[in-house]
């Protein structure tokens, strides 16, 4: 995938998992970090688990890419609660 592909389904992922998450988003920038960094983890996590990752710029891959979204984004809130 392109580094365009990756920013778009990041910054999707990204406020999909905000919105799911805690209601609102972190920020443009933050909701791309954090997206593209939950579409890496969900890849890993579905290969780890039997299932394909990331495939291109598809409802599947937005949809991993949410799930590790949200996975991230629930470690970022309870790391920073915790600081």
């Amino acid at each position: 995938m392109s580094i365009l592909a990756w920013i778009i389904l990041g910054l999707l992922a990204g406020f999909i998992g905000s919105k799911l998450v805690n209601k609102q988003g972190e920020g443009m920038f933050l909701d791309i970090i954090l997206g593209v960094v939950g579409a890496v983890v969900g890849g890993w996590l579905f290969n780890k688990f039997g299932a394909v990752g990331v495939t291109g710029l598809n409802f599947y891959s937005l949809l991993v890419a949410v799930i590790g979204a949200v996975v991230v984004l629930l470690i970022y809130h309870a790391l920073r609660r915790a600081a």
